[in-house]
């Protein structure tokens, strides 16, 4: 493919990043209490002044503004000493809600440590570090801080969204970090990186959500779950680690089982885009929206195939690239208002025409777009 297509992506993608800042810029911001309104209409228009901290998180990671989040989101939690992160806050910062789950720290983790270094603030910077020890101490030795009460016919289980965001966690935290913040996180990122692998099941022709703390495929429709979005967020984590480690192995297992696997199983044949949810013996998915496309799966695949083709150069993967980029571009940006709609049928219709809600905000639109725009220029700054 040439230089000049190279180009018209990067052309679209530049404009289309721009035209999702001001869409955010423009009507997420709370002047009063600080933080940000992610329940945002087609217009922008407040439809709910709740503020959900996992996108509180991710606006301040993305352009780092973060008074309110590192005031109100910490709460007390269930074991000694140990803190919280509400899942949702009013618009004054009250916690709401808390779930028993890592993924609202998570993104605490984040906006923490980037806005320390764009700030300076070496405070926010072991507030990130000392949540990121609970967090490691929930998932390998207590999870009672979470907490969610062991019930008896509750097995545990090895869910792919656990190592996956642990292992995004170790990546932010050692990037530009030295060669002493690696050491401490080395084996953390190993542990992760073989929880990932768990995932590749039946004879590595699937990749499956939930498997068994000891890597076993699952009984039900736990089990045969598929999340093809997941699986190519999992491939790109993995290909980052495979650069730094200058690991081909884990490099082709990332592009070839947690890529293409996820694409030829996901990809609807009939009307173009990712399945949101399927099962892997071709049962219909108890999730009701198991059909629909979704605004993120679509984003993650845009990244996962310009960066293994950044990564090899070979040119079926910038096809991939091509073909995702060509049924996103038509179907998911709001050329009249701004932004990009996040929830269409499965014959690539609007479904729900709100721009932000409880689990959509400024993150994985402008998160997929500015790095397929960085990884754009490298290759075409080094084309020749």
């Amino acid at each position: 493919m040439s230089a000049v297509k190279l180009e018209e992506f990067r052309e679209r993608i530049r404009k289309e990043l721009d035209t999702t800042v001001d869409f955010w810029l423009q009507h997420s911001h709370d002047p009063l209490h600080g933080g940000f309104f992610t329940c945002l209409g087609r217009d922008g228009e407040v439809y709910d002044e709740l503020k959900y901290v996992w996108l509180q998180g991710r606006q301040v990671w993305m352009y780092c503004r973060g008074a309110f989040l590192r005031k109100f989101t910490r709460v007390p939690g269930a074991g000694s000493g140990q803190w919280k992160c509400a899942f949702s806050l009013t618009r004054d910062g009250k916690a709401v809600k808390i779930q028993r789950t890592i993924f609202s720290e998570c993104f605490y983790i984040l906006a923490m440590d980037e806005l320390s270094r764009v700030t300076g603030d070496k405070g926010m910077q072991l507030e990130a570090e000392q949540m990121m020890e609970q967090l490691i101490s929930w998932v390998r030795e207590d999870p009672a801080g979470l907490g969610r009460p062991q019930l008896p016919g509750d097995v545990p289980t090895n869910s792919m969204a656990v190592p996956m965001m642990l292992l995004c966690l170790v990546q932010q935290l050692t990037e530009g970090g030295g060669a002493e913040v690696v050491q401490k996180y080395t084996e953390l990122a190993s542990w992760c990186v073989q929880q990932i692998l768990q995932h590749i099941q039946r004879g590595g022709t699937a990749i499956l959500e939930n498997v068994s703390v000891d890597g076993a495929e699952l009984p039900g429709c736990q089990g045969r779950l598929q999340n093809p979005g997941h699986a190519l967020e999992a491939g790109w984590f993995l290909l980052q680690v495979s650069a730094q480690q200058k690991d081909e192995a884990l490099q082709r297992t990332a592009i070839d089982k947690f890529m293409e696997l996820p694409y030829e199983n996901g990809w609807d044949k009939e009307h173009g885009g990712l399945f949101y949810f399927l099962d892997v013996d071709g049962h219909c998915p108890t999730q009701l929206e198991w059909n629909m496309k979704l605004w993120w799966p679509h984003c993650e695949a845009l990244i996962a195939f310009l960066m293994a083709y950044s990564h090899t150069r070979e040119p079926a993967l910038l096809h991939r690239f091509s073909e995702v980029f060509e049924y996103t571009f038509k179907h998911f940006p709001d050329a009249q208002k701004g932004e990009w709609f996040g929830y269409l049928t499965q014959e690539g219709k609007v479904a729900l025409d709100f721009k932000g809600g409880p689990f959509k905000g400024f993150f994985h639109v402008p998160r997929c777009l500015y790095m397929c725009e960085r990884m754009l220029d490298d290759m075409l700054a080094n084309k020749d």
